[in-house]
């Protein structure tokens, strides 16, 4: 009986043991994939040209370094680490302007790869060369990971990973040196998988490797999972299936194509080729030049025996030798013309009716299939709440409600929501005008060659002669609530600008044709007789008019220095030494990159204009291509 319990006892340690163990491996396993990707929430630090030369400067105007560098590079503006390249030494500096990270050779930053910012570097790992390898320190100067390396670059769309290069094959790495995919590999990319709450973070690694037969190419998950093995003709996730945990992947094998859900088989590899349809979440898939669909549930839901099925809106539209079917998107046939489509919107509400038979008409219904507004409109767009954008036979553009109300004329050439907000903004060519209409489609603003641009919470809207700005809704706001921070503001006094503070007391006289507001570092541009200068947040002149720059934009400055978009969204600040070379680049400096979301949107292009408008297959929300 002691015996017995004893080898009980004994049997239960060992489970325990066992358990810890796997779950402290787990942890460690899971710790060793996590990285944190540094944030950066304020600018001090900015490249300096000057005679094609660079150097940095900081918030303030000051030369930090100055410019005598063939390129600098601050991968992270708001620490003190600047890489400096003359011929072909390269120099780390700090803002003593004392060289640092001396223990490591040709160290270099990390270009982020296929991502458009001001930010295009790693943000805390530097590459280091040694003997010919290459490896990872970080801004301190501590090792991350030997020179064992032949190459190490970014990886395209995952900012903290790192593509690495080793005895000729590749592997995937953080920038805490840890490994995500084993280096085993002759090419590596990332499915491109993307969800605006976690940007790229759940996509996954295609990886391949090369046989006597060609490419043959695998899965490995985000987790860093192995999937499929290599050894697909060709491979690729359906990106339109928003699921983080279960990747959706056709793979074709022989030159059959068949999809997995992660490592199990969905559809099998039996078919010449398969499409996915995002709107109504279906596959189509081909057999023997023969179509049918397939729902994510990998059954065949309808047969693969018709010449061609088009995918429009809600139907699926199967022809073949007898004529068209149509069906449903669960796979029962439809009682409806075969000339007409219905397209789902972003609102359970309402339908988009199509109607074919006499010319292409557009019209709405309700949810219980009920016509509220007839098909009349050469075109009918859901925006929000209960309006429509729509079209006539002119290709002129309003808005109506639901009760078929014009709330905005159709007279206009382009019209379009801006993007994350209830402003709609039109436009008519032959005048250039600009009307923005608040929520309630009411006008609120009317300029003639203005310039929209959307910020962290407000419209911006300008010309060459004013700017006014409003809330997501439509609400005008004063400059004091735009730049709350502020103490001077711009104020316009008898076709001349100045400012005044806060009570509305004059600071600097309206003596200027045009000034900008102050910017987050104090300084404001003024120009008079078609010159730029700058004034600082006290008021004083820091620069005269001197600078000729675009008529269009307002630039922006700090110091006497002017910023510079030059690609990519990279940015630079000069003065008037530079170049006629460079002078023809200014040409497109414009209102900075937000420092905040490190973006900025100009949505001055136009989403909706005067078009023949087709309707297509893969609409999805009621999203239509137009040709």
């Amino acid at each position: 009986m002691k015996r017995n319990f004893i080898i009980r006892n004994i049997i239960i340690a060992v489970l325990v043991i066992a358990i810890i163990v796997g779950v402290s491996v787990y942890f460690i396993y899971k710790n060793a994939r996590e990285y944190e990707v540094e944030k950066v929430s304020t600018y001090n630090y900015f490249v300096l040209k000057k005679d094609n030369l660079s150097g940095v400067i900081d918030r303030s105007g000051n030369t930090i370094v100055d410019a005598n560098y063939d390129d600098v590079i601050i991968p992270n503006p708001e620490k003190a680490l600047f890489v400096c390249y003359e011929g072909d030494n390269t120099k780390v500096l700090n803002e003593r302007k004392e060289e640092i990270l001396t223990d490591y050779q040709d160290v270099e930053p990390i270009r982020l790869q296929n991502i458009s910012s001001d930010l295009m570097y790693e943000k805390s790992v530097l590459r280091y060369e040694q003997d010919g390898k290459f490896g990872l320190i970080n801004f301190e100067g501590k090792r991350i990971t030997k020179p064992i390396y032949e190459s190490i670059e970014g990886l395209p769309y995952k900012e903290g990973e790192l593509l690495v290069k080793q005895d000729g094959k590749y592997g995937v790495i953080n920038i805490k040196g840890n490994n995500l995919v084993d280096i085993k590999y002759d090419q590596i990319t990332v499915d491109g998988y993307y969800t605006p709450e976690n940007n790229y973070k759940f996509a996954g690694y295609i990886v391949s490797n090369t046989t006597d037969e060609g490419y043959r190419y695998g899965y490995i998950n985000y987790d860093g999972k192995l999937l499929l093995e290599p050894e697909y003709n060709q491979l690729s996730r359906v990106i339109g299936i928003a699921d983080n945990q279960n990747a959706y992947i056709i793979c074709a094998k022989n030159g059959q194509y068949g999809v997995m859900k992660n490592d199990e088989e969905l559809i099998p590899n039996e078919y010449q080729s398969i499409d996915y349809d995002e709107s109504n979440k279906l596959f189509t898939i081909e057999k023997s030049k023969k179509f049918g669909i397939a729902n994510l549930e990998g059954n065949v839901i309808v047969p693969t025996e018709y010449s061609q099925i088009d995918i429009t809106g809600i139907y699926l539209y199967a022809k073949n030798a007898q004529g068209t079917t149509v069906y449903n998107s669960d796979g029962t046939q439809a009682n409806i013309d075969t000339n007409i489509a219905i397209l789902n919107t972003s609102n359970e509400k309402y339908k988009i009716r199509i109607d074919n038979r006499d010319g292409t008409k557009y019209g709405v219904i309700n949810k219980d299939g009920e016509q509220i507004i007839e098909e009349k409109y050469s075109y009918i767009e859901y925006l929000f709440d209960n309006y429509f954008i729509a079209s006539n036979e002119q290709s002129k553009l309003g808005v109506i409600d639901d009760h078929d109300n014009f709330k905005i004329e159709l007279d206009n050439d382009a019209l379009q929501k801006i993007d994350g907000t209830n402003v709609i903004q039109a436009s008519t060519t032959a005048d250039s005008m600009t009307k923005l209409y608040s929520k309630d489609m009411t006008e609120v603003c009317e300029m003639m060659n203005a310039n929209v641009e959307v910020r962290n919470n407000y419209i911006k809207i300008s010309n060459d002669t004013e700017t006014r700005y409003f809330d997501k809704d439509g609400k005008e706001l004063k400059n004091t609530e735009v730049y709350p921070n502020n103490t001077l503001f711009a104020k316009k006094e008898n076709d001349k600008w100045g400012f005044t503070d806060k009570s509305g007391n004059t600071v600097v006289e309206a003596k200027y044709d045009k000034v900008t507001e102050f910017n987050e570092y104090g300084f404001a541009g003024v120009r008079l007789n078609g010159k730029w200068g700058v004034v600082n947040s006290k008021g004083e002149e820091v620069l005269a008019p001197t600078y000729t720059l675009n008529e269009e934009t307002e630039p922006y400055f700090i110091g006497k220095y002017y910023q510079v978009k030059y690609g990519f969204g990279e940015v630079y600040y000069a003065d008037a030494n530079n170049t006629q070379e460079t002078q023809t680049t200014i040409e497109e400096a414009t209102e900075p990159i937000d420092q905040t979301t490190n973006e900025t949107t100009n949505i001055k292009t136009d989403v909706v204009q005067n078009t023949t408008i087709n309707v297509t297959a893969n609409t999805t929300n009621n999203e239509i291509t137009t040709e």
